[in-house]
């Protein structure tokens, strides 16, 4: 047996693109766009880990039931080499920092789709520093 991906949905491919490839750094790995199904489904991961993907599911016509996300369903993590630079990049790129990175060690973030994406500092945690000590939370994450 072998992980293949996680599937989430969006309703706004261009702006879940935006978010996931350029603020986030994932890269797109393999499209595929379905004319009789009227969906196109992105397959992205971070660079040089392909072996765990994000499906992206794009619908295109709107789906009558607003998505919604289940009380089961957690959040998706990735590691970074400084979590504070990731964190000062996705505030640059205006998105908002749900839980800041207080502790040198885990923040967290949501999609456009309001998928919860944690981010956790590769190895040791760095030393507490400003902004992010003081920062306090904002919203849910």
């Amino acid at each position: 047996m072998k992980y293949l991906h996680t599937m989430v949905r969006v309703t706004d491919l261009d702006a879940s693109l935006d978010f996931y490839c350029d603020k986030l750094g994932l890269v797109e790995v393999r499209r595929t766009r379905s004319e009789a199904g009227r969906y196109t489904l992105v397959y992205l991961a971070a660079p040089g880990d392909e072996d765990s993907q994000v499906e992206l599911t794009y619908n295109w016509d709107p789906d009558p039931v607003p998505y919604a996300i289940g009380r089961a369903f957690g959040h998706l993590a990735y590691a970074v080499d400084d979590i504070y630079a990731a964190c000062e990049r996705l505030m640059k790129g205006g998105v908002t920092i749900n839980r800041p990175p207080r502790d040198g060690r885990m923040a967290f973030v949501r999609s456009p789709d309001q998928i919860s994406i944690e981010l956790l500092q590769r190895g040791a945690a760095l030393p507490p520093a400003e902004p992010w000590k003081s920062m306090p939370n904002t919203g849910t994450w």
